[in-house]
């Protein structure tokens, strides 16, 4: 106290002087008054710079990073699954925030390449200072975008990449849809049971991850369940003519033909398929799950089933009110990419809600509490490994393209196989991967 009477009365005589150099002939009372309200200024304004006055901060928003394919060979699965993501922030903003906080949802395009999505979340997690990442889509790109997660510790969902891989990268790793290893147990449940199927053939693009690792969980699960694959054949991304692959099958008289791969390639293949003669439903993943499928395969697909995470012909009341919010903004039906980034995106904000801070390993612990989340493609629960446990959507592809669902496989159906056998190494090539 005594110091600080001290410096005001210092700087008392120092601005009355200079007053009085600058206006001699300024009356004495009006110059007292002159200083002494400039030495209360220059004192409150050193006071306001005290190190003992806390001065409140703007509201921090929640910055959560979305990272998607929006060019590029997948971009139709990143255009779906972001407007999946913007319609849970703006949803979660039109509500007051998350706890307060405006949600600030900050885009990246991963360009479908690995090495860009690699850089991008580095980019998201180092340079913009989010508190969360929602991405990717496909597996090879989640794999990359996980390792610079676990490195930052920076919680990740991913809402639809299938590989067992991603999340075993570490703690700070999710996904919100089920993995390659239910889903091919799924697909060849069905096949067995539903189709009545005991001689399989498989068709897999060596180059690719997600064919290459869900084509090995249908077969050993088909297997298991007492079938037979008699044809197990190689196909080319990018190929226009399928025949030579096609004959193998069509010899080996198949009752289902798996073709764990990619909507482009599976139309092509579907309609050489039924040109061919081949009469045997063909059976896919997740992969297939595009509007472009019918505008490929056309009515060649009529009767053949992929498994997915979501169908806009759901019944469910929850189910409608998205699709038809979704079609109301985006002017069609959601695909499973729009659905489960949607999901994604909502688990993640209920997650900040219950963290106790807004702080990257506040909202991991929380994340990994989540329990019976309701999404629109089931209720999710994460288990030791991050993993969502929640059912598979067989759709049956009709006339005219039209979908409707087959056939619901939940966790409980499926055994686990006995032992997991290690995923051959793709061959290297420069596209996609799930």
């Amino acid at each position: 106290m005594k110091d600080e009477v001290k410096a005001y009365g210092f700087s008392f005589i120092l601005h009355l002087a200079a007053f009085r150099l600058a206006f001699p002939r300024t009356p004495t009372l009006a110059a007292l008054a002159v200083a002494l309200w400039l030495a209360s200024c220059l004192f409150g304004c050193g006071r306001q710079r005290s190190p003992d006055v806390v001065v409140r901060p703007a509201d921090e928003r929640l910055r959560i990073g979305a990272f998607m394919s929006l060019t590029g060979d997948t971009a139709q699965y990143g255009i779906s699954a972001l407007n999946g993501i913007r319609m849970a922030v703006e949803e979660a903003n039109g509500a007051g925030g998350v706890r307060g906080h405006r949600v600030e949802l900050i885009t990246q395009d991963t360009r479908s390449d690995p090495g860009v999505t690699e850089a991008v979340v580095r980019r998201l997690a180092v340079e913009s200072r989010v508190h969360a990442l929602v991405g990717e889509v496909v597996s090879s790109r989640s794999l990359a975008a996980a390792r610079v997660a676990q490195e930052e510790r920076v919680p990740m969902l991913t809402p639809s990449a299938t590989s067992p891989e991603v999340t075993a990268q570490g703690d700070y790793v999710f996904r919100s849809c089920y993995t390659d290893t239910f889903q091919g147990a799924a697909l060849a449940r069905f096949a067995a049971h539903s189709l009545r199927a005991r001689r399989a053939a498989l068709l897999i693009d060596p180059a690719q991850r997600y064919s290459v690792e869900l084509a090995r969980f249908v077969r050993e699960a088909f297997e298991r369940q007492g079938g037979e694959v008699v044809s197990e054949q190689e196909y080319r991304e990018g190929a226009a003519d399928f025949s030579a692959p096609l004959a193998e099958v069509a010899a080996s008289r198949p009752d289902v033909v798996f073709i764990p791969g990619y909507y482009l390639e599976a139309g092509l293949l579907a309609r050489q398929a039924k040109e061919m003669g081949i009469a045997a439903p063909l059976v896919g993943g997740d992969g297939w799950d595009s509007p472009r499928l019918y505008e490929i395969g056309g009515d060649a697909l009529a009767g053949d089933f992929f498994s997915t995470h979501f169908s806009a012909e759901d019944t469910d009341p929850q189910v409608q009110r998205f699709v038809a919010d979704y079609r109301r903004l985006f002017g069609s039906a959601p695909d499973s990419f729009a659905a489960t980034a949607y999901d994604a995106a909502r688990i993640m904000l209920d997650a900040v809600s219950r963290a106790p801070a807004l702080e990257r390993r506040a909202i991991r612990d929380s994340l990994a509490a989540t329990r019976d989340f309701p999404g629109v493609t089931g209720n999710v629960t994460f288990n030791a490994d991050r993993n969502a446990l929640k059912p598979v959507v067989v759709v049956r592809i009709g006339d005219n393209g039209r979908q409707s669902v087959e056939s619901h496989v939940t966790p409980e159906e499926v055994a686990p196989p006995p032992t997991p056998t290690p995923t051959p190494t793709p061959k290297p090539r420069r596209r996609r991967g799930r």
